[in-house]
């Protein structure tokens, strides 16, 4: 009796421990999830003065039917595939080569990661700079070296701003996909690239056979990881170029965040987060469901 009294009391006493942070998390998390679900189902426009009004799924067959959501969506997608693919191939490299050991092998993992820790924002503005058709640095270096005839507008042209954004993009999280990378390739026992140079394997043979089969739930975990934050990149874009030229670069961030705070269209911008969020969640269990599988599939 005396043991299920000190155990109760024990719980009762983790409970007001944790009961903080249970406070905590459920006026940051959980309160603002269901606010953004109910403001999704209301027609609340204060930028024309109206009051509030439930119109259930009014929003979403906007959302549906919306010609620039559509556009902002095409935009997302094709960022993100086309910057985590670059990243993925780049980090892989990188992971190689910082495995071998080489004198110096610390010093160069460390700088490797410095564009992953800086902040974003920072580096955005140091892009733009980069890419400034009259000042930057790469068209000085490009007319230099004759590759172009006169310079480029990146961030100003719909065909090369979507290009600069991407390879901000790389450049800064690439880091990010190699460390994840080379920890798993740390976790490969080195004894089977031993037992494949007896079998007469050469390194081709070794990287397809053994490096990769091995490395596939590192791959999965980086590749998820990295196409939800783009999918949900913001920052990067908004400031190199706020959406433009003409929408080229526009994500469904940068859409959400406009029609939220430029147009005051609570109730639809609710909606298209609350989209943005489901599509993110299906991208998530189609990468993660192949990968839970792997994992908990019996060994031979």
């Amino acid at each position: 009796m005396n043991s299920k009294r000190s155990s109760l009391s024990d719980q009762s006493f983790g409970l007001m421990l944790l009961s903080p942070a249970f406070a905590f998390l459920l006026v940051i998390a959980v309160y603002p999830i269901f606010r953004v679900l109910w403001l999704s189902l209301l027609t609340q426009n204060l930028g024309t003065g109206l009051q509030p009004r439930f119109s259930g799924f009014d929003n979403y067959v906007r959302a549906f039917s919306d010609g620039h959501f559509h556009q902002t969506l095409a935009n997302t997608c094709l960022f993100a595939f086309a910057a985590v693919s670059v990243e993925l191939v780049l980090g892989l490299f990188f992971a190689l080569l910082l495995r071998r050991s080489f004198r110096g092998r610390t010093a160069a993992r460390t700088i490797a990661l410095l564009p992953w820790a800086l902040p974003t924002a920072v580096l955005a503005l140091a892009w733009v700079w980069i890419f400034n058709d009259q000042f930057g640095v790469l068209n000085d270096l490009l007319l230099r070296l004759h590759l172009l005839e006169k310079p480029v507008a990146w961030l100003g042209r719909g065909d090369t701003a979507m290009f600069a954004v991407i390879f901000a993009d790389v450049w800064k999280t690439t880091p990010f996909m190699m460390i994840i990378l080379l920890a798993g390739l740390q976790n490969i026992d080195r004894g089977l690239y031993e037992a494949g140079r007896i079998d007469g394997a050469n390194a081709w043979q070794q990287f397809f056979f053994i490096t990769l089969p091995l490395l596939v739930p590192s791959i999965m975990l980086a590749t998820l990881f990295r196409f939800l934050q783009s999918f949900g990149i913001f920052d990067l874009i908004y400031v190199m170029t706020g959406g433009g030229p003409g929408g080229a670069t526009e994500t469904v961030a940068i859409y959400s965040y406009n029609t939220f705070l430029r147009y005051l269209d609570f109730g639809y911008g609710a909606a298209l987060i609350v989209i943005t969020f489901l599509i993110m969640a299906g991208i998530a269990i189609v990468i993660y469901w192949p990968l839970s599988r792997a994992r908990g599939a019996p060994s031979a």
